[in-house]
């Protein structure tokens, strides 16, 4: 692509990951304002990188395409914008997903190849204040592209794995409910009603989650913290951050907006179901270091920290005085509830697989009994989550177009008249704000130094 259009496309090396593999930034025009797309966040979430391709052919004019653009321009030059395309944020982790990348897989295929480095190797995430680690090489590229580029959006594009489109954003965008009801229903992919993500964040409209002020709330969900991301580090720079999920599977029972009949039994049975099985893959970890001597492997860290969250998790939807931001309890309708039960059956999930990809290389016969009873206990949990929620494959394809639309509906309702068409009569410009409180204890890098 950069090849073919050399004057429109930059393509840098930015800097290497923790194994040697390049982080490679595809930049698009040279607008005055910028524009940050970050893929492969998550190492089991590889969509951003198709999104990427593909929003960088629609921007050059590519043909294909369902996006609009207005008339008498292309999108690339009414947006004003320099689009720039951070490809693959964690390339390590992404490549030991990869029995599964080349082509959708089925539920099974997916998570008897998964793998999701713990909290602290992910390079979205930065240390707290005072928490004694440096970031990881990847994160310091990050952020100091962020620091260079001091884009008006960042967004970062993941895969929400099974349920539904949602969106989340450090500061409303106008019109976003709409366009994730609309954009979600043209490509036939159901809108998470009340993602299970961001359990603290406001919910602006069905499937659309925006933070709360800083210092409102302290966070509740030990499975995933978002204090210490980089979503939250542009702030400084008055940048909107969005996170755009995109479903690999969708299941239609996260869209239903009827009342759960009974919400504390729904929340109870997903606990209990946690707990359980959570209980029997701690069960086998707790021989895993005698069976597996492996010292750098990469999935008994990350098992561990599931295992060692869990139990918090369940106490934290427990707790009678749990509320989200607009005070509902989990399970208050029947998509909520539907939300509620995957992420149960997920963590447990996650982690039986990853003990089972340990287990695999590791010598005895206690070993290779522990892996044969994991290995169809895996099977038999994805079984019963596909006749449970009957989830549809959604097209690589789908999911990238998804992500496209919402990105430039976003730039062309806050930074654009021209892009995508006029803007209804009620955007207004947001106020572009330094909160401190979103990045303090992360100061300002240098300029990144980064090579074509």
């Amino acid at each position: 692509m950069a090849r073919r259009h050399p004057k429109a496309i930059r393509l840098r090396r930015l800097g290497s990951s923790r194994a040697g593999d390049p982080l490679l930034l595809l930049t698009v025009g040279h607008g005055a304002r910028n524009v940050l797309l970050v893929a492969g966040a998550h190492a089991n979430e590889p969509v951003g990188g198709a999104t990427s391709l593909r929003l960088a052919e629609l921007l050059l004019g590519g043909s294909g395409g369902t996006i609009g653009t207005a008339a008498g321009g292309g999108l690339l030059e009414d947006s004003d914008c320099s689009w720039h395309f951070l490809l693959c944020l964690d390339p390590d982790g992404s490549r030991l997903n990869g029995d599964w990348l080349h082509g959708l897989p089925g539920v099974r295929e997916y998570f008897h190849g998964f793998y999701r480095p713990l909290f602290a190797s992910q390079p979205e995430f930065l240390p707290a204040p005072g928490e004694k680690r440096r970031p990881l090489p990847e994160s310091e590229i990050l952020l100091a592209l962020l620091d260079e580029l001091r884009p008006e959006f960042q967004f970062t594009l993941h895969g929400s794995e099974m349920g539904g489109a949602f969106v989340q954003a450090t500061r409303a965008v106008p019109g976003l409910v709409d366009a994730v009801r609309e954009v979600s229903a043209a490509l036939s992919i159901p809108v998470d009603l009340r993602p299970f993500d961001g359990i603290d964040w406001h919910v602006s409209g069905p499937g659309v989650l925006v933070l709360p002020e800083p210092d409102t709330v302290r966070e509740r969900d030990p499975s995933g913290l978002i204090t210490g991301t980089t979503w939250l580090y542009p702030a400084r720079y008055g940048t909107v951050t969005v996170i755009l999920e995109a479903p690999a599977w969708a299941v239609e029972a996260v869209a239903d907006p009827a009342p759960y009949p009974d919400p504390e039994k729904a929340i109870a049975e997903a606990g209990e179901n946690l707990l359980q099985r959570i209980g029997q893959v701690a069960g086998l970890l707790a021989l895993a270091d005698e069976w597996n001597g492996a010292v750098n492997d990469p999935f008994l860290p990350a098992v561990r920290e599931l295992v060692a969250v869990s139990p918090g998790v369940v106490e934290t939807w427990l707790k009678p005085g749990f509320r989200y931001a607009d005070g509902t309890r989990p399970a208050a309708t029947r998509g909520s509830a539907a939300a509620l039960l995957i992420a149960a059956r997920r963590i447990a999930l996650r982690a039986a697989a990853m003990l089972d990809r340990s287990l695999r290389a590791a010598p005895g016969p206690g070993a290779a009994k522990a892996r044969l009873g994991l290995d169809d206990l895996v099977t038999e949990w994805c079984r019963e989550f596909e006749a449970e929620f009957a989830p549809r494959a959604v097209p690589v394809r789908d999911q990238a177009e998804l992500q496209a639309r919402l990105a430039l509906h976003c730039v062309a309702r806050v930074l654009g008249p021209r892009v995508l068409g006029p803007p209804p009569a009620d955007r207004q410009e947001p106020t572009r704000r330094r909160p401190a409180a979103w990045h303090r204890g992360h100061p300002a890098r240098p300029p990144l130094e980064g090579t074509s």
